[in-house]
């Protein structure tokens, strides 16, 4: 055995010996190299993936700062509330002068919206109005900033979105439309629009659409009709909306034409217009269609006419008189024809010989009120017929001028018999029902829609009403009628106080409540005779349009205090 010292073995270390550039897995285990390779591909992508999604982020912000940058912010929008401000130059246009002569001219005007129709996401039309004037707008998005007339997204949909009745402020450019436009009373103009302002944008939900009250009763009667019928009373309701329609304006020009007409006219024949109280004392036709009022304890009466002021006109030497004014009747009768208050055209005359000057002069001016109508105002009865179709009214070249005797001959040759069955008296008023009927007779009989009927029974008129000379049972008065109902009612009138006085006794009136008017009299007066009309019985018959609340303004009836 050798005396040299033994090595010591290095001790054995069973552990695995990690390396340090080999990364670990879940278990503390280095990872393999395909698992390694697969990991970093996964990290590769979800780094990619998230600086994608940072930049298309930094586009969407881009974008968004270049959408909300709106270049046309300046050119539409609410106005503030118009509180007169300042007084503005520049110049409005007006529709109706508009035409394929102002192509390529710049016009300002302000208009009412009836409708707004955006055509994708590019384009929107609108039809807007004037009174009855109305043309067809449009708007087209910019295509790039350059364009210097701006209209951004942002303005067609504020545009779009504008609630139909509002009234904007438009600036734009007339050009030639691709077509004739069918929708708008301007056929060959519509309009580019480049600044729009709402003035005033409507607030309340609307009871009925500007087109639906615009249509005709043959659109709503049609078996495929879609549209949403709008009543009378709708209408009268909601008076302001409907009196926006073409149809309305037309009505209502037509019945400030009768009053002028009838101011014209009477002018140019000497009379003097006056204007009489309508707070009476005493009733001033008998029976009791009278309003009563309090009047500081007392009672007064609403004038049912201004047939007693008149007459003493004619006694104060004042020779020609006429009054366009109130009338107010306490009659209870919902028809069509009848108004609790509706506008008198009244008249009064001093006459020489015979109370047919009078009557003479009220057909004068009742034809010379037709002829104007028929030509001057052709567009706007024209217009009421779109709605109410109806015959054209018929006037004969001579006026057919009827004593009672006869209209009840007419009437019995007919078999016409009074409302209970019983035959026609020869002193019997006429019902409604057979004033249609005569009036029928008459057209086919004498081709016209327009005739007097003269020497009334005595019994059936006031007591102002003077008798016929030769047949006291008859009276020197007379109605006007237009398509067989009554629009004036006239005659003679007593102008004898004792006389007067008597004929008062007899239908139960006592002179000593009219004392002034029966002064009047006995201080003196001419013979004379007037009439009265009803405006708007005028305007219904000549356009036929079925019911006197039409060609009222604010109808009065039984039923009726509002609007």
């Amino acid at each position: 055995m050798s005396d040299q010292p033994t090595t010591p073995a290095p001790a054995i270390d069973n552990a695995v010996e990690a390396k340090p550039d080999v990364p670990l897995g879940e278990d503390g285990k280095p990872l393999s190299k395909n698992e390694i390779k697969k990991r970093a591909k996964e990290a590769e992508k979800a780094a990619k993936a998230a600086a994608r999604a940072e930049r298309e982020k930094e586009e969407a912000r881009l974008r968004k700062e270049k959408d909300d940058l709106d270049l046309a912010k300046q050119n539409y929008g609410k106005l503030p509330l118009h509180q007169s401000a300042e007084r503005e130059t520049r110049e409005r246009a007006q529709l109706a002068d508009i035409s394929k002569a102002n192509i390529g001219q710049t016009i300002y005007f302000r208009a009412r919206v009836t409708t707004t129709r955006a055509q994708g996401s590019k384009m929107v039309f609108l039809s807007l109005r004037q009174q009855s004037s109305s043309i067809q707008a449009l708007m087209e998005l910019s295509k790039d900033a350059s364009d210097p007339h701006q209209v951004s997204k942002q303005m067609l949909k504020y545009a779009a979105s504008i609630p139909t009745e509002s009234i904007v402020l438009v600036e734009g450019v007339v050009k030639a439309p691709f077509e004739e436009v069918r929708g708008a009373s301007v056929k060959d103009a519509e309009i580019v629009i480049r600044k729009i302002h709402t003035m005033v944008e409507v607030s309340a939900t609307l009871p009925m659409l500007y087109a639906d009250a615009s249509r005709s009763a043959a659109d709503y009667e049609k078996e495929d009709s879609q549209y949403a019928s709008v009543s009378l009373a709708t209408r009268l309701n909601n008076r302001v909306i409907d009196l926006r329609t073409d149809t309305n304006l037309a009505i209502f020009k037509i019945q400030s034409a009768v009053g002028q007409c009838f101011r014209e006219f009477l002018t140019k024949q000497r009379f003097i217009e006056i204007h009489t109280p309508k707070l009476q004392g005493a009733a001033t036709e008998s029976g009791a269609s009278v309003f009563k009022v309090e009047y500081f304890g007392g009672p007064a009466f609403l004038a049912q006419s201004p047939q007693l002021a008149k007459q003493m006109c004619i006694a104060g030497d004042m020779e020609r008189v006429f009054e366009i004014a109130p009338v107010f009747r306490a009659e209870n009768s919902n028809t069509h024809r009848h108004l609790t208050e509706f506008t008198g055209l009244d008249l009064e005359m001093a006459f020489e010989s015979h109370y047919h000057e009078v009557l003479e002069l009220l057909d004068s001016l009742l034809l010379y009120l037709f002829k104007e109508l028929k030509t001057t105002y052709a567009k706007e009865v024209a217009t009421v017929r779109t709605q109410f179709p109806t015959e054209e009214f018929l006037i004969p070249e001579k006026t057919v001028k009827l004593h009672f005797k006869e209209a009840i001959a007419m009437l019995r040759e007919a078999n016409v018999k009074n409302e209970d069955g019983s035959e026609l008296g020869d002193y019997d008023d006429l019902s409604t029902a057979n004033e249609k009927k005569l009036g029928a007779l008459v057209r086919e009989k004498y081709q016209t829609d327009y005739f007097i009927l003269d020497k009334f029974p005595l019994a059936i008129r006031p007591f102002y009403t003077m008798p016929d000379a030769t047949d006291p049972n008859y009276s020197n008065s007379y109605d006007f009628f237009m398509r067989g109902e009554e629009i004036l009612s006239g005659a003679q009138r007593i102008h004898d106080a004792e006389f007067l006085c008597q004929k008062m006794r007899e239908k139960d009136v006592d002179p000593d409540s009219m004392k002034g008017y029966v002064d009047a009299f006995r201080f003196g007066a001419p013979p004379h005779a007037g009439a009265g009309f009803g405006l708007e019985r005028i305007v219904q018959f000549y356009l036929n349009l079925g019911n006197i609340r039409r060609s009222s303004l604010f109808p009065r009836d039984p039923t009726r205090l509002e609007p």
